[in-house]
């Protein structure tokens, strides 16, 4: 195999540039720039890339480029279209691994709710039409790519199973931008990680509302649903952007998510690199999602009517039932025909029904103790118990 030359981040931005033909990458000027290099910078110094991962990782950020280009560009020329109304949105944060993805594809379900699904989001440009959404050709694109992706690493079908219709994380959103907590998911890049926690992260969000008034444009309804566990560490920031949003958080014992985490980043990192640190994964995602809560429990102290929020074992033992309390306190009305779309999708999704996945704390550094002390407030705040 030929060597993979190291990655750079102006040799990315000008391939972008010559593939789009345009150099316009929308406002603010650098913002996005300085993240790219940053990034970069990290994944070359510290993620002991393969010569695979440094090809996956250039691929990725340059389709995270272009993306960004074909937004701008799209939008410049459809400013006659844009003025959408972003209803909400209602979002869904907390902890990985404590029922969001379910919980979002049950609220998904709804016609009434409009979600960011995983094809477009990876390919947003140009926006899903009404008549053709469920059949756009880049549906069947990126479950080829999900597919591949599952034959690859088999065992993440067990960890979390994405299909191309699934709702999507604002992962591509705010990859576009280069300021996100999910590039920690898919190397080992703390620098990168100290750098973003301490960022604005308004501009950044300010780009996923235009991304998403560009996918509303021609695909209605405007009341939207998302979903974003590291949302938690920014909350100021997308209540900056969305003053309307309102917050679902799900809510499960640490210890009973770390190593479940931690597993899912050292599996997504075996694709990168061949010199995975399990302990090192352990101990940085402990740090991150520690550090999240605590920033998502100080906003939310002051802030306390954008919440509400539902227990994993909720989610787990009565779906509808958790979905109409949330209904309830949003303000919206569950109509017979959302809660039969909903009660067909559970039916259609049990849980374990891709294996189960019980991963060692140990093989992790973790210890369950150790967990809860590091969430002691948050555990007593919400009366948490392990399993």
């Amino acid at each position: 195999m030929m060597a993979a030359h190291k990655l750079d981040a102006a040799t990315m931005v000008a391939e972008a540039e010559a593939d789009a033909g345009t150099d316009d990458w929308g406002e603010p000027s650098g913002y996005w720039r300085e993240g790219l290099e940053v990034l970069v910078d990290a994944l070359e110094s510290e993620a002991r890339l393969s010569e695979t991962g440094r090809m996956a990782m250039g691929v990725r950020l340059g389709q995270y480029l272009r993306n960004r280009l074909a937004v701008v560009d799209w939008r410049a020329g459809h400013g006659d279209e844009l003025d959408v109304a972003i209803e909400g949105p209602l979002i869904i944060t907390g902890l990985p691994r404590t029922g969001t993805t379910a919980l979002s594809n049950l609220l998904a379900a709804d016609p009434a709710t409009r979600s960011l699904r995983v094809w477009e989001s990876g390919s947003p440009v140009p926006p899903p039409e009404a008549a053709t959404q469920h059949d756009d050709d880049r549906i069947a694109a990126t479950q080829a790519g999900l597919d591949i992706f599952e034959q690859m690493v088999p065992a993440m079908k067990a960890m979390h199973h994405d299909t191309a219709t699934s709702t999507a994380e604002s992962i591509d959103l705010l990859g576009m931008s280069f300021h996100t907590h999910h590039f920690a998911g898919m190397a080992d890049v703390p620098s990168y990680d100290q750098w973003w926690l301490e960022c604005d992260m308004v501009p950044a969000y300010r780009f996923h509302r235009e991304v998403l008034e560009m996918l509303g444009s021609r695909c209605p309804p405007g009341r939207w649903h998302l979903k974003n566990p590291p949302d938690l560490f920014c909350l100021e920031a997308v209540a900056a952007v969305y003053p309307e949003a309102r917050f679902v958080w799900t809510h499960r014992h640490p210890a009973d998510v770390l190593a479940s985490v931690a597993s899912l980043v050292a599996t997504v990192q075996t694709l990168v690199t061949d010199d995975v640190d399990a302990h090192g994964v352990g101990a940085h995602q402990l740090d991150l999602w520690a550090t999240a809560v605590e920033r998502g429990m100080r906003w939310r102290a002051d802030h306390p009517d954008r919440f509400v929020d539902v227990a994993m074992v909720d989610i787990v033992s009565r779906p509808v039932e958790a979905v109409a309390g949330i209904y309830e306190a949003a303000g919206w009305e569950l109509t017979a025909d959302a809660e039969q779309a909903m009660a067909t999708w559970v039916e259609a999704n049990a849980p374990g029904r891709h294996g189960e996945h019980r991963p060692d704390p140990a093989e992790f550094g973790l210890d369950r103790a150790r967990i809860t002390e590091r969430f002691v407030e948050y555990v007593d705040r919400f009366g948490l118990e392990e399993t």
